[in-house]
């Protein structure tokens, strides 16, 4: 078992897959929606690189099933309901005591800035933001609690909350592991032992279209001014 050694641990997916497993991997997933101090935890990297561990944290929890698509099926599966679970409470959150929050000062685990981002790119992008949200770090954390906010048809966000789990826990987690497969089939590459590159650029793509909305945004606000 892993032991934590330094900060840096808390932003390393493989940490919290060798310290906790499969159900710290769904608390996790969980708390980035569910708990709106969970913006800074691993989201994408830590699916993709549990997509890689899927064979390995099914067989440590239940038993393996002998199948490695039905391993990853079964923990892309949980993921995403866990990810369901945390928006709605996200949502619940941000329908009773959202308001509040634009009033409340900054602090270590709050940014009132990111709630403000989560409220553009949920108006820019009506109800398809909450699909969308799922792939952009902190603005997935922040969307529900806008959607409550503003009072989003609680069927339609359900609708949506789970399509957007589904697609987000399936598509990074397959690829993780799939992609393992391929590197060590096709090219004898161990993904294992590049997991800090892969991190580095799964953030660098996720964080991409935030920065570069954040970029084009100031320009567009200086030349209004």
């Amino acid at each position: 078992m892993e032991h934590f050694e330094s900060w840096k641990d808390l932003l390393n997916p493989e940490f919290y897959i060798k310290m906790g497993g499969f159900w710290l991997i769904l608390f996790i997933i969980f708390a980035e929606t569910g708990l709106f101090v969970g913006f800074f935890l691993p989201g994408d990297s830590l699916l993709f690189v549990s997509g890689i561990y899927a064979v390995e944290i099914i067989r440590e929890t239940f038993g393996s099933t002998g199948s490695d698509f039905l391993d990853t099926t079964i923990l892309a599966t949980t993921v995403a309901v866990a990810a369901i679970i945390g928006n709605e409470v996200g949502y619940w959150f941000g329908l009773k005591a959202g308001p509040a929050l634009y009033k409340k000062e900054d602090s270590f685990l709050f940014k009132k800035k990111y709630l403000f981002q989560a409220h553009d790119f949920f108006e820019d992008h009506g109800a398809l933001a909450v699909i969308m949200a799922r792939f952009l770090p902190i603005v997935r954390t922040f969307t529900p609690i806008v959607a409550g906010i503003v009072k989003m048809d609680k069927k339609r966000f359900l609708i949506d909350n789970v399509i957007g789990a589904f697609l987000w826990s399936f598509i990074l987690i397959f690829a993780g592991h799939y992609l393992d497969k391929l590197f060590v089939d096709q090219f004898g590459i161990d993904l294992k032992k590049h997991l800090e590159m892969i991190i580095l650029v799964i953030v660098i793509l996720t964080t991409a279209p935030i920065l570069i909305k954040f970029f084009f945004g100031k320009k567009r606000e200086e030349r209004v001014r």
